[in-house]
């Protein structure tokens, strides 16, 4: 059978070209009840790319085309809707389809979108601020379609023409549009297609449960499907078994996944996860920490392992996994992929790990007191290769260096294998009386008490240490764990100067979308710290 990625295309939807001609009567995407072949998919999607092509302004005085916003659920409607975009020449911009007015309004207005296509909320939120986005002249309930004669061409977009804006997250400040280009989009494919055995092929269904919108599902899900000419099981309500009814409905064979689907999955009836499972052959794993308990019980419990991968919008967007080095390792990320150079760097600039060499200390009889695992000193996660975005809308600021490198603002060591582990974001490192302490870590430590559900650890400013630890913990129900228990739980666990020396209970941590916690929503209800409330030394 011919695999659509062994076809030259220079972009995603060239690729849906590329399958409707190699097998075009084999299933696209299943969604509910409806079936839709890669002929099908590959018509609709020039219809729709005519409608946009003929509805959208020219380039602007930077030469960028048009952008097309996307706030629609994961359903046939976005994926036409952004193939369609890439097919015409113009730039996709997927949105939240449950963002807020001031967001809505922010990604339109930066972005400059010109049309919209979107949900009956979204256009409705977006009706109260037109008069606040000129450059917003249609908006679209459905993806557009004109009847399209066999001899329409779309203008040739590839290599480093912009395909798509993925704002970020915003947790460290107001999203920016992260721009990838179709060979970037591409390059993580060939990528992750280095690997053996293979993540993805043409034989394979393919769970896309992630949202569309986030660069995850967008490429990792829906771009491997559509680079490989596979099958993809569109999902847009996961329900309380995490999708599992739909895995087994069409028989998935490749699950693309965040931590609380695996938690689910665990939790689920064993009939209902043995049947899914039964046409499963790969798990992975990305976006927000797999505790390494959960990965255990849903490997003993389902007969096959999760692997786990680490990566970020900017990077299109898998950088590592473990499939790398072919054994899930407890706590790991993996090693890099192939085609992606990865260093650890110290706060002095000097390279603590690259291409699995550890550099000698300078100093040997220096005393660590990182104390967070054997192997490397943490440093930040540096990275270079083809699947790197071009720096942020609209002017590339806060991209790759001269060289191609690129600081993740990411902190992590690697083991004596060569194996990675994340410690934390850059900025969410606490400084006690100069000693780093690295939130995960304490995390991981609360997350060993039976009464901990979840925990979010912050630094908070103290008078005499410039920091002190902060933990929110969700707890187990059942539990009626105390602050008291928690602090000397920590005590026997961690170095004096790691331990928490406050902690707060709440009833649910704020996440993202893909589940990662939103410290910043947590600040603004941080207590000043009484300068005489004791802080741990670092003994």
């Amino acid at each position: 059978m011919q695999d659509a990625a062994s076809s030259p295309a220079p972009n995603l939807a060239d690729r849906v070209r590329a399958a409707a001609v190699a097998h075009g009567d084999r299933p696209a995407l299943h969604w509910r009840d409806r079936t839709i072949d890669w002929s099908e998919l590959d018509e609709t999607v020039t219809a729709v790319a005519a409608a946009l092509a003929a509805a959208t302004p020219a380039p602007d005085a930077a030469g960028h085309p048009a952008r097309v916003a996307i706030a629609l659920p994961n359903s046939p409607d976005f994926v036409v809707s952004y193939l369609g975009a890439l097919r015409a020449g113009l730039i996709a911009v997927p949105v939240n389809p449950g963002f807020t007015t001031p967001e809505l309004r922010h990604v339109l207005a930066d972005s400059g979108a010109s049309v919209l296509i979107a949900t009956d909320r979204v256009r409705d939120l977006v009706a109260a601020v037109a008069a606040e986005l000129p450059a917003l002249t249609a908006v679209h309930g459905r993806p557009p379609t004109v009847a399209v004669p066999d001899a329409a061409g779309f203008p040739a977009r590839g290599g480093d023409d912009l395909a798509v804006l993925l704002y970020t997250s915003g947790t460290e400040g107001r999203p920016k549009g992260a721009m990838l280009s179709h060979a970037v989009l591409l390059a993580n494919h060939e990528q992750i297609g280095r690997i053996d055995p293979p993540v993805v092929g043409p034989a394979d269904t393919v769970l896309l449960a992630l949202p569309l919108f986030h660069a995850y599902g967008l490429n990792s899900g829906l771009g491997a499907v559509v680079h490989h000419g596979a099958t993809g099981v569109l999902v847009d309500d996961l329900g309380p078994d995490a999708g599992l009814a739909e895995i087994a409905r069409h028989r998935a064979s490749v699950l693309v996944g965040v931590p609380s689907m695996v938690l689910a999955w665990c939790a689920a009836d064993a009939d209902a996860l043995a049947a899914a499972m039964a046409s499963v052959r790969m798990v992975v794993c990305g976006a927000a920490p797999l505790e390494p308990a959960v990965a255990a019980r849903f490997a003993e419990i389902a007969g096959r392992p999760v692997h786990v991968g680490y990566g970020l919008t900017e990077t299109a967007p898998v950088l590592t996994s473990t499939l790398v080095g072919g054994v899930p390792k407890t706590g790991s990320i993996g090693r890099p992929l192939p085609g992606v150079e990865l260093r650890l760097v110290g706060a002095d600039g000097t390279d603590l790990w690259r291409d699995g060499a550890v550099e000698p200390d300078d100093d040997p009889d220096e005393l660590d007191l990182s104390d967070v695992a054997p192997g490397t000193d943490p440093g930040q996660i540096v990275v270079r290769g083809a699947n790197l975005f071009a720096g942020y809308w609209p002017d590339g600021r806060g991209g790759p260096d001269a060289a191609g490198w690129w600081a993740t603002g990411d902190v992590a060591y690697a083991d004596d294998d060569g194996d990675l582990f994340l410690v934390d974001r850059l900025g969410e490192l606490i400084l006690v009386n100069g000693f780093n302490v690295y939130p995960h870590e304490v995390e991981l430590a609360l997350g060993a008490h039976p009464g901990v559900a979840e925990s979010a650890v912050l630094g908070v400013p103290h008078p005499r240490t410039g920091e002190t630890v902060r933990a929110y913990v969700v707890r187990t129900p059942g539990e009626p764990v105390t602050a008291e228990d928690l602090l000397a739980h920590c005590a026997r666990n961690l170095a004096r100067f790691k331990c928490p020396t406050g902690v707060e209970f709440v009833d649910a941590l704020p996440h993202s979308v893909i589940g990662k916690v939103r410290k910043t929503q947590l600040r603004p209800a941080t207590a000043p710290i009484d300068p005489r409330t004791e802080v741990p030394d670092v003994h």
